[in-house]
């Protein structure tokens, strides 16, 4: 997943000006100098239940899930996030053996129902994909911020409407984020980056599961 991701960075930066990407990064450090990674959730935590509707409507509880296994939770950002449009088909590759090791696999973002039947439709998902609105599900775990005001234009040049996909103005967003949590409900795994760029590997992943009793 890292090279996929450094050979889009290496697209995006030949196409985007300096000034542009000095901005994305600027506003990148400064959400990591709040701390707000060390924050969330982290190995040993337990989570809190929830239930989340997912692309068609249904209802999926957390509760029902770990009765069957353990369970992997990747938060995303939204389709529009190209670097979650690596992630989640990286994800899709690893879901045999997800399985294999009794586990369930689910991805969360803020987007409305509708945006979350297209990301499942468009990226040919078979795992869970869950609508969590107004973040409610991030903020149990601390993922949630608000988009930094000076990329809010930027991104709209981009063809990107926050809004329009999550149904609020408020551009608050979760950090991307991957958890492996046993029967329990305790957090054995936990990758948190205010760098958006930065995503678990999936192979570390198959590898924590592993090692759950």
């Amino acid at each position: 997943l890292k090279d996929d991701i450094a050979d889009f960075q290496k697209k995006f930066s030949a196409d985007v000006p300096e000034e542009t990407l000095k901005m994305f990064q600027d506003a990148t450090d400064r959400l990591a100098a709040t701390g707000i990674a060390g924050k969330s959730l982290g190995v040993g935590s337990e989570i809190s239940s929830f239930s989340l509707p997912n692309a068609v409507g249904d209802i999926v509880s957390s509760d029902e899930l770990l009765q069957k296994g353990p369970l992997v939770i990747s938060f995303y950002r939204g389709l529009w996030c190209p670097y979650c449009n690596l992630e989640l088909p990286a994800l899709l590759q690893i879901l045999p053996q997800i399985k294999e090791s009794g586990a369930q696999l689910v991805a969360i973002s803020p987007q409305k129902p509708d945006k979350t039947f297209e990301t499942k439709e468009k990226l040919s998902l078979e795992f869970e994909v869950l609508s969590d609105i107004e973040n409610k599900v991030a903020r149990q775990f601390g993922l949630v911020f608000a988009l930094a005001d000076e990329l809010r234009p930027l991104y709209e040049q981009f063809g990107i409407d926050i809004p329009a996909h999550n149904g609020d103005e408020s551009y608050e967003l979760p950090m991307p984020a991957t958890y492996v949590v046993d029967q329990r409900g305790k957090i054995v795994y936990a990758f948190v980056n205010a760098d958006y760029s930065k995503r678990a590997e999936p192979a570390e992943i198959i590898d924590e599961l592993k090692q759950i009793d």
